[in-house]
């Protein structure tokens, strides 16, 4: 991080704009906007916003590799061995000079550094902008806090241990990634924070966006492409449940369903494709991602992670979906690519049918709710054991053999077994599945290396010990970037 922008400082004051410099706000959204020097107006604010947002969906960020890494370095994803897409995070064969997790640091910290700057200006604009552009300004910091609350969770879950184990182990102390409450100035040498102090930093940042959202008497822009109220207040819900803060999970889930009016509706076949289909189609979400046919990642899109780079269900997830279960009609049916094996319709990426690199991603979502109000008031000081079984049959329904509480299980441990087993069949290639196991403390089993059994390369691995290593050329730049210690001494073996 460091080292790319401090590349990007210098290219600034060689050419007097960021805009030919590769930069952080080097989009066509950004209208040629010096961040330095153009940041003046509540518009200009919006240019850069849009230029951040673009960051944010990058291939190399949560448009693919952020959210993906979830998903293949967990138990749930299988790949076919036709091509060599995420075969490094899924076999564990990890090194610091792995690209995807490069891209996602380096493009992270761009949505960071970006957000960070529309921050800072939007203060600075405060006192002189007319009453008729202050709503307008503090929703646009709103949403440029909301982003870098977001960029900070995602990393900070990659780069540093799960903050929180199954109610045993604080991980608060351990290393984390480098906070940035401003823009990082040329040279300047940073360090890594603590996890604990990450966690500080992401929920001020939330609370943040809540209270600007506050003051500009706003709720969003009326579109899901844009976070919104209910958005962070999803976002705030998966924080507060990784920190095992129940209550305030259950808050916050519970406000960010209030507040966008969605709710789990998909329960037939038919409804669960309609999901799927394009950017709009998806009723029960929150918040997703700008990807569409004018705007995607083509041959780098996630939808290609899961067709023609051979990503598929591993055995053991698709045995966890049963027959009468709608969502299977998009999991389960595969076809054949020479000698491979292929999912015929992507999974979630199926965009009704037609090309999966124009699918988008569904990053905070009605269901994910349901289920952390679900784990919340299980796992609650005081257990609700039937308010939690409530909040699970909105999902667990979507198996037509589910019917009622009764097929939940009867106590508090046999629920808590259903409940992980369903965020596995609902969240899967959303990209929850490694921090699901490395927050419950399981055992993991992790490289599925049988297409057709449920097999695996590396069994017990005590996955809530491991975090990614810091791409090498960030600790290799000199400007005070450590790598974590011992990282790979918790590889799987």
């Amino acid at each position: 991080m460091k080292k790319f922008i401090t590349r990007l400082l210098i290219c600034s004051a060689l050419a007097g704009s960021f805009a030919s410099c590769n930069s952080f706000f080097d989009t066509e959204y950004n209208e040629g906007i010096d961040v330095d020097n153009g940041l003046t107006s509540v518009d200009n604010l919006k240019y850069a916003l849009n230029g951040t947002y673009y960051q944010l969906f990058a291939f190399y960020f949560a448009g693919n590799y952020s959210l993906t890494i979830g998903d293949m370095a967990g138990d749930m994803a299988y790949l076919n061995g036709s091509a060599n897409h995420w075969m490094t995070i899924n076999h564990y064969s990890i090194t610091p000079d792995d690209p995807y997790l490069s891209g996602i640091w380096k493009y992270g910290y761009k949505v960071v550094d970006n957000a960070s700057r529309i921050i800072k200006a939007g203060k600075e604009l405060e006192a002189t902008t007319p009453d008729a552009d202050k709503a307008a300004l503090k929703q646009y910091m709103a949403e440029a806090y909301g982003l870098r609350g977001y960029a900070m969770l995602s990393m900070t879950n990659v780069f540093g241990k799960q903050i929180k184990v199954n109610g045993t182990t604080d991980n608060s102390d351990a290393i984390g990634v480098v906070i940035v409450d401003e823009p990082v100035k040329a040279f300047e040498d940073v360090s890594r924070s603590t996890v604990g102090q990450c966690y500080k930093a992401i929920l001020d940042d939330f609370s943040n966006a809540l209270n600007c959202y506050k003051e500009s008497k706003t709720e969003g822009r009326g579109t899901n492409q844009y976070l919104s109220v209910a958005a962070i207040e999803g976002l705030l819900a998966r924080t507060y449940l990784y920190l095992e803060d129940f209550s305030n999970a259950e808050k916050y889930a519970s406000n960010a369903l209030q507040h966008s009016g969605k709710k789990v509706v998909a329960y037939t076949i038919d409804d669960y494709k309609k999901l799927y289909t394009s950017g709009d189609s998806n009723l029960e979400s929150i918040f997703r991602l700008a990807i569409d046919v004018n705007n995607n990642w083509s041959a780098n899109a996630c939808g290609n992670v899961w067709t023609t780079y051979g990503g598929l269900p591993s055995q053991r997830m698709r045995s966890l979906i049963a027959d009468t279960d709608c969502r299977g009609s998009l999991y389960l049916p595969t076809i054949k690519k020479g000698s491979y094996t292929q999912l015929q319709h992507g999974g979630k990426f199926w965009f009704g049918g037609g090309n999966a690199s124009y699918a988008t991603n569904y990053v905070v979502n009605a269901p994910e709710m349901e289920l952390i109000i679900a784990e919340s008031k299980l796992r609650a000081a005081q257990p609700d054991l039937n308010g939690a079984k409530e909040a699970l049959l909105t999902v667990a329904k979507r198996n037509s053999k589910i019917t009622s509480t009764n097929d939940l299980g009867n106590t508090k441990e046999e629920v808590f077994a259903f409940l992980k087993d369903e965020r596995a069949r609902e969240l899967f290639q959303e990209g929850f599945r490694f921090y699901d196991l490395r927050r419950w403390g399981e055992k993991a089993d992790v490289y599925a290396n049988v297409e057709d059994q449920v097999s695996y390369k590396y069994t017990n691995f005590d996955i809530a010990q491991f975090c990614f290593p810091v791409p090498s050329d960030e600790i290799n730049a000199g400007f005070g970037i450590k790598q974590t210690p011992d990282w790979n001494k918790y590889l799987p073996k």
